[in-house]
């Protein structure tokens, strides 16, 4: 669907449009603080399952502070054309510096040199971070949120003097053979059937992302997340099922059980059920195979191995991270937390974990995090 929202789902003073010719994309965008020329731009990138919808509640308090404020759907997502959606397509044209490339190019469209800063959630934020790390002349200050950034992949060191480095157990084959058989969500969202599994479920495509979006928020009892002792089975299977899943089940299995009920349905602020189903739709209509294709290009090794051009390299341009304290993504991979504050971020001036919210923090809790992101960008981000 080649047409803007219509402006009865958005907040007063937020518009949707399209931006087209981006690096082979029509982007759909919404957009904020628009209305006066010459402003600096605060470019926003949401993740996975979510839409640039997901910055609804924070695009007007960054306008109001003087800046234009885009979120684009991502390549992959919603509106946005000019991808592929079949799993046989071109997965290449979703590996993390072509998302880099999309940002360049679409605040290029707009007449932009730089940005006063890009703001990545969930999937986002790696993004945002490789934008920072690649071209700090353009993102030139970088909110994470919800996913630390942990640095480059590292190249072996010093092999010549000291052999080979050891080799790293297969933890996927660990997972499988626990006592309670598990597997990695990244690595099944990897798989063909996913996207079926998710947009074909026996409950439907809105009550699985009903689940879904419960499951991992503050709601869910369940959510009381704790540093992990390493990349190893052992540790990984203490991640909730809907990280390191049940190795027999999906994704819509592993959720339906956590199903919140109507009253709690009704009385979730953060997400109406009006709100929820504009990702209802959009899923439905588009699948989330553009989404997965991420996954594919992260669980692969040569995504990894391009991005090892980069190893020893850092962010160098101020930056800040912001979760839910009821978020298990701060810790689902052991040491990036802390590789982020003492190594990858050279710069990094303020760490928030919000209490009452747990991975959808902008959602959760708008008002907390406005206010952190306007702080930040008027104290760091570039004009």
């Amino acid at each position: 669907m080649n047409q803007p929202y219509p402006s009865t789902i958005l907040p007063a003073g937020v518009r949707s449009r399209f931006v087209r010719g981006v690096n082979g994309l029509d982007v759909h965008v919404l957009e904020a603080g628009y209305e006066t020329l010459g402003r600096p731009c605060v470019l926003l990138l949401h993740g996975f399952p979510e839409l640039a919808y997901s910055w609804r509640k924070v695009m007007r308090p960054l306008a109001d502070a003087g800046y234009h404020v885009i979120a684009p759907d991502q390549r992959g997502y919603g509106r946005t054309t000019g991808w592929s959606a079949e799993y046989d397509g071109d997965v290449d044209s979703f590996r993390i510096l072509q998302m880099v490339r999309d940002a360049m190019a679409l605040i290029s469209a707009l007449g932009y040199r730089h940005v006063a800063a890009v703001i990545g959630h969930d999937f986002g934020s790696p993004v945002a971070a490789w934008s920072a790390l690649v071209r700090p002349d353009i993102f030139r200050s970088v909110v994470l949120m919800s996913a630390p950034f942990g640095g480059p992949p590292p190249l072996p060191f010093d092999t010549d003097r000291q052999g080979s480095p050891a080799t790293i157990p297969d933890v996927h084959a660990g997972l499988a053979a626990l006592d309670r058989p598990r597997k990695h969500y990244q690595w099944y969202y990897s798989e063909r059937h996913a996207d079926a599994d998710m947009r074909q479920c026996p409950q439907g495509l809105h009550a699985f992302l009903r689940a879904y979006y419960h499951m991992k928020s503050a709601d869910w009892p369940e959510n009381r997340p704790y540093r992990l002792g390493g990349w190893m089975a052992s540790e990984l299977a203490k991640l909730p099922t809907y990280y390191v899943m049940d190795l027999d089940q999906d994704m819509a299995a592993t959720v339906a059980p956590h199903m919140p009920t109507d009253g709690q349905i009704a009385a979730c602020a953060w997400l109406p059920d009006e709100e929820l189903r504009v990702y209802s739709e959009e899923y439905g209509r588009v699948g989330f195979q553009g989404g997965l294709q991420w996954y594919r290009c992260g669980t692969g090794a040569r995504q990894a191995a391009e991005l090892q051009l980069f190893s020893g390299r850092t962010i160098d341009v101020p930056s800040a991270f912001i979760a839910g304290a009821s978020d298990w993504g701060v810790y689902q991979r052991p040491g990036d937390f802390e590789r982020m504050q003492g190594q990858a971020c050279t710069q990094m001036v303020d760490c928030q974990l919000l209490p009452g919210a747990g991975h959808w923090v902008q959602q959760e809790q708008p008002e907390a995090v406005s206010r952190l992101l306007v702080d930040f960008v008027q104290r760091h981000g570039a004009r």
